[in-house]
């Protein structure tokens, strides 16, 4: 998952970013309502770490604004503000989920899953032909093999598969796998492409491009 935490803590905002980063996902951070704001305006995010007392400007604010502009990132709240008026507030604001500090990081990864889940309909369980992808466990296996990836390419085969039959623009993988300094060029796209098409074959799945949509992976024959 691509991942905006938003929190003015310095420690808590390197350890949150740190733990998301560790467990496979793309992790940007923000410290200040502002630089956050930016970064969710100008990058799709699979989802919105938001604390709400930020030192420029109240985090419920932001939320608002971004629910004004149409922007249906899943958010998680994760503030101090815990009392029962104060998460009613949140969710009315657009939240899509509320979680006080202190808080355990397995927890906010197990919420994270979660909103994706409901956001998209996935299952934490996906299989294609014989390919399987183990959302928790973040593992790939064909059959009872285990699919050892790079993690660019892990990254590529994990966006076709949520949800797999989702046709996927190249622009939409570049924008979702590349760091704010590390760009996903379209020529690297297509060699990883080219690279998971190699090694899935046997496995009942296929990518297939597209001509001026994307890819799209699907059982084979289908």
């Amino acid at each position: 998952m691509r991942i905006l935490a938003i929190e003015d803590d310095p420690t808590l905002r390197l350890i949150v970013q740190r733990s998301l980063t560790e467990s496979g996902h793309h992790c940007d951070a923000a410290a200040t309502a502002a630089d956050g704001g930016y970064l969710w305006r100008i990058q799709p995010f699979d989802a919105v770490l938001l604390d709400l007392g930020l030192p420029d400007g109240d985090g419920l604010r932001l939320l608002r604004d971004a629910r004004a502009r149409g922007d249906r990132t899943p958010v998680l709240v994760l503030t101090a503000r815990n009392r029962t008026d104060e998460r009613i507030a949140g969710l009315d604001a657009g939240a899509d989920d509320y979680l006080g500090k202190p808080f355990d990081l397995a927890e906010v990864e197990a919420r994270l899953r979660a909103l994706m889940r409901r956001r998209l309909d996935l299952s934490d369980d996906v299989l294609v032909g014989r390919l399987r992808l183990d959302r928790r466990a973040r593992r790939l296996t064909i059959g009872e093999q285990a699919l050892e990836l790079p993690a660019r390419e892990f990254d590529v085969l994990w966006e076709l598969l949520t949800p797999p039959g989702r046709v996927v623009s190249k622009q939409q993988l570049s924008d979702k796998l590349s760091g704010l300094d590390d760009a996903l060029g379209m020529n690297a796209l297509e060699a990883f492409i080219s690279r998971l098409r190699r090694k899935l074959s046997g496995s009942g799945a296929g990518i297939r491009t597209l001509r001026g949509l994307g890819y799209l992976i699907e059982a084979d024959g289908a």
